[in-house]
């Protein structure tokens, strides 16, 4: 926790003063971890070694930052590290989609990286292999869905319906994703990936 690696134990609850710092060395503690997050899946995914190493070598790198003291996080350049770490995963989801076939003419145009498919039902389309990275799917239907190869980076799945959908090799895909969909014990998840509670029941 970062109360106790940074703050010495100390809550904020218990420090007022140190609150509005807690909360900003959590929040870039938080995005290193979920970039390291997505290095290790890279690592796993790709075939290609030097790619595994860049990835490995991406990963250590991260974690000396998390370590680092609290002036030193608050003065990281965020937008620099996601930048080294972007081609990676880019290049990894690259060779992952391609294992689906992804590049052929069978894939919906409309299935593109930042694409706005809020409230779309998807049933029916090849999602396997698609890049939906940074891509809106509030309230897309999205229920008994193979996604196996479909890069989610970044894609917001507020409200989606997952039902009975296959995310388990889904790329990049996180809790939180999870937990802001509506899913339920059919819902294939990804190994290491919590599966949210309220999903249980349905």
């Amino acid at each position: 926790m970062v109360s106790q690696q940074l703050f010495a134990g100390v809550s904020w609850r218990d420090r007022p003063e140190t609150r509005d710092r807690m909360f900003s060395a959590f929040a870039v503690v938080k995005e290193l971890h979920e970039m390291m997050w997505h290095l290790l899946e890279a690592q796993q995914r790709t075939y290609d070694p030097d790619i595994a190493d860049d990835a490995r070598e991406l990963v250590e790198s991260l974690a000396s930052l998390t370590r680092r003291s609290v002036d030193e996080l608050e003065s990281l350049e965020i937008g620099g590290i996601r930048a080294s770490v972007r081609p990676v995963l880019l290049e990894v989801s690259a060779e992952v989609r391609a294992s689906y076939f992804a590049d052929d003419e069978g894939m919906d145009p409309d299935l593109v990286p930042g694409a706005d498919l809020a409230g779309t039902d998807l049933r029916g389309h090849r999602l396997c292999g698609a890049d939906l990275r940074n891509a809106l799917l509030i309230g897309a239907d999205l229920r008994g869905c193979d996604l196996a190869g479909a890069d989610l980076l970044g894609a917001d799945l507020r409200g989606a319906r997952v039902e009975d959908a296959d995310l388990s090799l889904a790329l990049y895909l996180t809790g939180p994703q999870l937990a802001a969909a509506h899913g339920n014990r059919r819902t294939g998840v990804p190994t290491g990936v919590p599966v949210p509670r309220s999903w249980s029941s349905e």
